[in-house]
C-alpha cells in the first residue's frame, strides 16, 4: 500500500525521516552520507529515499516549499507509513545582525501565519513547538562534535514575496532568529498526530545585512546540520 504522493510500500520508509524542502538536496545528502541506499519515492520528482547511517536505518523525503506542501507529506509519513521522528533539516534567513551565514539552529518553536493553523484552532493561537527529547539529543551531539549550535525561535511564513515595509521589525524584537517556510505546520501536525518533529536550519541569508548563501550551497552545503540530523536516526 503506497499514499498518493509517495510511491512506497509501507515498511520502506524509516521510523526517522529528514525531511528538506529541496528533493535535491535529498538526493545529494543520501549519496553523501547512507549507505545500502534506495529511492523509494519519485513521485512529482519529490525524492525520497532509505538507506543506513553508521548501521541505523533512516529516511529522507523532500517535502517542497511551503507550508501547505510540507503538510501534505508530513499526514502521509505519519498516517499511512507510520513515522516517529521527523527532522525538518534546511535553511532559514536571519533576522538578528550577529547571525552569520551557515550558522546551524535548533528552532524550540516556530510563530508563524499559517493558514490551516488558524483553521485548526477557531482563529486562536497556537504554540507550535519542537519535541523536547529530540531538541535535546540534537544539542548534545552538536556539542560532542565540535559544531556550534544556537537555539530559538523561528517565524514560519506563507509568503516569501510581499510588499509589506519593515515586516520583521516586530519579529526580531521578540527575539525571533529567522524566517522560513516549513516548521510551524510540522511542529502542529506531528503534535496533532502523534508523531515527534524537530527542526534543524542552517543561516543561508541574513535579511538585515544583505548577505546571502548561492543556490549550490542551498543545495550541497549546510553539512553539519545535516550530521547532526542523521545523528538522530
Amino acid at each position: 500500500m503506497s499514499s498518493i504522493h509517495i510511491e512506497a510500500n509501507v515498511g520502506e520508509i524509516a521510523e526517522t525521516v529528514l525531511l528538506p524542502g529541496d528533493p535535491l538536496r535529498a538526493k545529494y545528502a543520501a549519496e553523501q552520507f547512507l549507505e545500502n541506499v534506495v529511492c523509494y519515492n519519485q513521485v512529482r520528482n519529490i525524492l525520497g529515499y532509505t538507506g543506513y547511517y553508521k548501521g541505523k536505518r533512516v529516511s529522507i523525503q523532500g517535502s517542497g516549499m511551503g507550508m501547505g506542501s510540507t503538510a501534505i507529506y508530513v499526514n502521509e509519513l505519519i498516517n499511512t507509513y507510520k513515522v516517529k521522528n521527523i527532522i525538518r533539516v534546511g535553511t532559514c534567513g536571519a533576522i538578528q545582525k550577529d547571525l552569520k551565514l551557515g550558522q546551524v539552529l535548533l528552532v524550540l518553536s516556530a510563530s508563524g501565519d499559517s493558514g490551516a493553523n488558524i483553521a485548526f484552532f477557531n482563529g486562536m493561537h497556537y504554540a507550535a513547538t519542537a519535541d523536547f527529547d529530540l531538541l535535546l539529543k540534537a544539542y548534545e551531539i552538536g556539542k560532542i562534535k565540535g559544531i556550534n549550535t544556537i537555539q530559538g525561535s523561528v517565524f514560519s511564513t506563507d509568503t516569501f514575496y510581499d510588499d509589506i515595509p519593515n515586516r520583521w521589525d516586530i519579529w526580531q524584537q521578540q527575539g525571533i532568529l529567522g524566517v522560513e517556510m516549513e516548521s510551524q505546520i510540522l511542529f502542529t501536525l506531528a503534535k496533532r498526530l502523534g508523531a515527534k518533529a524537530l527542526s534543524i536550519l542552517t543561516v543561508s541569508d541574513n535579511i538585515l545585512t544583505g548577505e546571502a548563501a548561492t543556490a549550490q550551497d542551498r543545495e550541497q552545503s549546510y553539512m553539519d546540520m545535516m550530521e547532526i540530523a542523521f545523528s538522530l536516526a
